[in-house]
């Protein structure tokens, strides 16, 4: 193995351990259930970017809350993101 590819593997493992990056697939995960249940209710698929417009405009601020509170409560810490410094 070279040096490139040890370094990549190295970065792929950082990443997919970073608190960032276990909160994104936590919300991605969330955007898909309510893809699915919106879809299902509709009767067609609304596909992700409605999906996901819909989820930030209903959702998102009050599944952030409960998710911290979640992990305040076990010990864990969500990071900070830049779209919550704004408010």
């Amino acid at each position: 193995m070279t040096t490139t590819t040890t370094e990549t593997n190295g970065s792929r493992e950082f990443v997919k351990q970073s608190s960032l990056y276990q909160e994104f697939l936590a919300e991605r995960e969330e955007i898909l259930k309510h893809k699915w249940i919106e879809s299902e209710r509709l009767g067609y698929d609304i596909g992700f970017e409605r999906a996901l417009l819909d989820w930030i405009r209903k959702h998102r601020d009050s599944w952030r809350a409960a998710r911290r509170a979640q992990l305040a409560a076990s010990g864990g810490t969500v990071p900070s993101l830049p779209s919550e410094n704004k408010k």
